[in-house]
């Protein structure tokens, strides 16, 4: 009897901590508001700013000022010295080499079995649009600038599932797995401008989507403020989508994460020490060939003067006032820089950056003017390895996508294909040795289909098109005199039975 006793009063206390774990999880404003804060001022909100910043060549060196601490501690900036900010677009080449040779390709729709379901790839293709491929791209750019790009699925008010890429710096995901594989809520953050009489005003806009809906605030300083009118519809709570005058939830959060890496990191997180040194050598370099005609200075009789003032009267002026010829002048000594070992520096920094940010190693002098298959592929080895690590965060992600696709076909009723497993096909635009696979493709011919040396053939986007091609010119080619006319059933020597 006792033991009943115990195992009832451990069975209150599991559900006493669980209702206790379930209500200091659950979002309250003030939550919201401390989420939204340690964001904002978060290490990795802070790498999506920068990757952002140097994709767009802000890089840090624009910055760079050359100062001198004074004698009572201040530090100043001498403006009159050479000040060289070369910022080098390396981070953005990489991240463009790297979208181009993934994503600017149309991708391939393919299930296990093409012919029956082809009703399947087509009704995808339309629901996603001709646009899916441009949204591929941003999200490319999105997760490889910010480590984690995200598409929002919606349905319109003419009843269309549509996406929108929204920027990563703006969402805070709450994920119920360590892995981060499930949402359990999505914050969004973003400012937008209103007219209050002729003045212009910022405000700023937070959306708290949940799996079954979404509340809307605006964020006053430290205090969220619900926004009744959008956050409910005809007196009861706005929900994911609306039909037929009802509200309706996914069931699921509609936000979708399309990542860069495991471990959702931006590329610019890898090499930026590299581009910084990169930039500050090549701007030292210029700094010396620019400064002062590469000559310094010996001064004669020139004790306690100011030197600033020296070098700038020498650089507005071009010229130095002696007063006494006898007891004072200038004399100028040539400085010896070693511009190779600086050369090398830089050129060991370039070395680096193709080896650590992954990219095609454009070394003519190794590979030649026209690099065969074999080199072909060794030089886009580093490429292929991010590209691969990418293409898999981007399948998991497109799987999320088809689960909304297959929901909505069902809702529209165009059909249950939830059983039918479809992937998505990344066609790479790799670089190639033309006459090399002309030549290969002539060698294969009897070996293998046509088809399948057509699709290999660096001249043919299309092969089904290009087979219909090929059987109208061998109809149009083959002499009409060759051919034997059918026989009709029935016919014997010209007559009819």
């Amino acid at each position: 009897m006792w033991i009943k006793e115990v195992w009832n009063k451990i069975r209150k206390g599991v559900k006493a901590g669980m209702a206790a774990v379930k209500e200091s999880t659950t979002l309250t404003d003030n939550k919201v508001v401390r989420l939204i804060s340690d964001f904002e001022s978060s290490t990795e909100r802070k790498w999506m700013i920068i990757g952002d910043q140097y994709y767009q060549v802000d890089n840090d060196i624009k910055d760079r000022k050359i100062t001198k601490k004074l004698a009572n501690g201040q530090m100043v900036e001498e403006t009159y010295k050479a000040n060289n900010k070369l910022a080098h677009a390396k981070y953005k080449n990489q991240v463009d080499e790297k979208i181009a040779y993934l994503l600017s390709k149309p991708v391939t729709f393919k299930t296990e079995t093409q012919d029956k379901n082809d009703s399947y790839i087509e009704a995808v293709k339309d629901i996603l649009g001709k646009n899916f491929q441009y949204q591929l791209s941003s999200l490319g750019y999105e997760a490889s600038n910010k480590g984690i790009g995200w598409l929002q699925v919606y349905i319109n008010e003419a009843g269309e599932l549509k996406t929108m890429v929204i920027p990563a710096e703006q969402c805070i995901p709450l994920w119920k797995d360590r892995t981060h594989t499930e949402l359990d809520t999505m914050i969004r953050v973003f400012p937008t401008q209103v007219w209050e009489y002729d003045t212009r005003k910022t405000i700023t806009n937070v959306e708290v989507w949940t799996e079954e809906g979404v509340t809307f605030y605006r964020l006053d300083g430290k205090l969220l403020i619900l926004d009744y009118e959008r956050s409910n519809d005809n007196g009861g709570p706005v929900a994911h989508y609306k039909s037929d005058g009802t509200w309706y939830s996914w069931g699921k959060v509609p936000f979708i994460p399309f990542k860069n890496n495991r471990i959702e990191k931006p590329d610019i997180k890898f090499v930026k020490t590299l581009v910084d040194g990169y930039d500050l050598s090549r701007s030292e370099a210029a700094n010396y060939v620019e400064e002062v005609k590469n000559l310094i200075f010996v001064l004669k009789g020139y004790g306690g003067q100011d030197i600033t003032e020296f070098m700038r009267r020498l650089n507005e002026d071009r010229a130095i006032p002696i007063d006494d010829p006898e007891d004072g002048g200038v004399d100028t000594l040539t400085p010896q820089m070693d511009i190779t070992a600086l050369r090398e520096h830089y050129e060991q920094l370039k070395r680096d950056l193709i080896e650590d940010g992954q990219s095609v190693n454009k070394d003519l002098d190794k590979f030649g003017s026209a690099p065969s298959g074999v080199a072909l592929k060794f030089m886009y080895s580093g490429l292929d390895l991010k590209c691969n690590l990418m293409e898999t965060e981007f399948r998991m992600g497109f799987e999320m996508l088809l689960w909304f696709v297959d929901e909505y076909l069902k809702l529209t009723g165009r059909g249950d294909y939830t059983q039918i497993e479809m992937e998505i096909v990344f066609n790479r635009d790799a670089a190639m040795n033309e006459a090399e696979m002309i030549e290969n493709c002539n060698n294969s011919k009897g070996t293998i289909s046509d088809e399948t040396v057509l699709a290999h053939h660096p001249f043919v986007s299309d092969v089904e098109d290009e087979m219909e091609k090929l059987a109208a010119q061998k109809e149009k080619t083959e002499p009409q005199w060759d051919k034997v006319p059918p026989v009709k059933v029935g016919e014997v020597d010209g007559e009819e039975e």
